[in-house]
């Protein structure tokens, strides 16, 4: 079973940038594919961005495209989400989500995902 620890969240101004890492311990994340999804207070979850095990097939929210960029390091077994111009509407806790696969896709969906870390919170001030 994986288990997932995200960090590198924070509060930071409006326009800055912030980078998370997801780090598997356990069962290796090599074939699986990875998402990081946000929920701010009385929202639902959503998906932010997701990657497939090989990394060539990457999907990105439209409210996030060309800000956020989603990559992984198999042989650290991390996944990273650098933000950059960071808005307020960006303020939420920031999870990372594993799941198992035998394709090389990538998956948009909360209930499709298998493993979800603790969650970091991302704090963004006007």
């Amino acid at each position: 079973q994986a288990q997932l620890v995200e960090s590198g969240g924070g509060l930071v101004q409006a326009g800055g940038s912030l980078r998370l890492s997801c780090t598997a311990s356990g069962r290796a994340i090599r074939r699986r594919t990875m998402g990081w999804f946000r929920q701010a207070p009385g929202k639902e979850r959503e998906v932010v961005a997701a990657i497939s095990w090989s990394g060539s097939s990457i999907y990105y929210a439209d409210s996030v495209k060309g800000r956020f960029t989603i990559s992984r390091d198999n042989a650290k077994i991390t996944v990273y989400l650098q933000m950059n111009s960071l808005k307020p509407e960006d303020t939420a806790v920031f999870y990372c989500a594993a799941k198992l696969v035998l394709d090389n896709g990538y998956y948009t969906l909360p209930r499709e995902y298998n493993y979800w870390g603790q969650g970091t919170q991302v704090t963004v001030s006007s």
